[in-house]
């Protein structure tokens, strides 16, 4: 498990981060358990591309190293914390410091912890047992812009998507051209408007208005919400 050997190789002290190089993803790390935030700190340490600039025992002590911070990039939260718990922080933090994005860790992956960070703004999702590779990788999808779940927690999401037996004419699927199915599914692929553009060979520009006909057709409000309706209506492939 990531913390377990994380805290096997705890060696720097709390606070005591290195210079990596300026290109680096800048970090707030939020965890209630000091020894947690310890572990995490060391094994992103080993990653060159990122950078732990905070760390933070509470949501309230987390808000006030974004202000001290305002370079942080990417905050990466823990859910299950007294007083401020990881949603109301997430929460606070796209109110207050909407340029930062998070990720949340937790032990469970329930479908409503789930929907409450998604709701809450929250750029991602991933159990404690990932692996550093994994969260890594998290990171930087998240500090791109994107968004992240692990597998289990993408099986919840899928496991939950509403599609009745029956479903009458208010719900089937609004009519999308070949166009926009082609740019949907690669908008599903995490494509930016600039690799859409070059793999379809159009500009930017007709990316940018294919993508508001899609998102005014569907009634979506997030890219989140955009996968759910298609894969709820089968327009894209997994």
């Amino acid at each position: 498990m990531l913390f377990l050997r994380a805290t096997a190789r705890l060696a720097a002290p709390f606070m005591s981060f290195a210079s990596p190089p300026a290109t680096s993803i800048p970090l707030l790390l939020v965890d209630d358990h000091q020894l947690v935030l310890e572990g995490v700190r060391v094994l992103l340490g080993h990653d060159p591309g990122l950078r732990v600039v905070a760390m933070a025992n509470s949501g309230a002590e987390a808000l006030l190293r974004l202000r001290e911070h305002p370079e942080i990039e990417v905050a990466v939260v823990d859910l299950n914390m007294p007083q401020m718990s990881g949603v109301q922080l997430t929460r606070a933090i796209r109110e207050q410091f909407p340029q930062v994005r998070v990720l949340a860790l937790s032990m469970f992956h329930d479908h409503a912890s789930v929907q409450e960070v998604l709701g809450a703004g929250g750029s991602g999702y991933l159990l404690k047992n990932t692996t550093a590779d994994e969260l890594s990788t998290a990171i930087r999808r998240a500090a791109a812009g994107r968004t992240y779940f692990n597998a289990e927690v993408g099986a919840t999401l899928l496991d939950h998507l509403d599609v009745p037996a029956n479903r009458d004419t208010s719900e089937r699927p609004v009519p999308l051209t070949t166009r926009e199915r082609e740019i949907l599914q690669l908008i599903a692929g995490e494509y930016s408007n600039a690799a859409i553009a070059e793999k379809l060979f159009i500009s930017e520009r007709t990316v940018e208005t294919h993508r508001k006909n899609i998102f005014t057709k569907t009634k979506a409000k997030s890219i989140i919400g955009l996968i759910q309706y298609a894969l709820k209506h089968k327009l894209i492939l997994l």
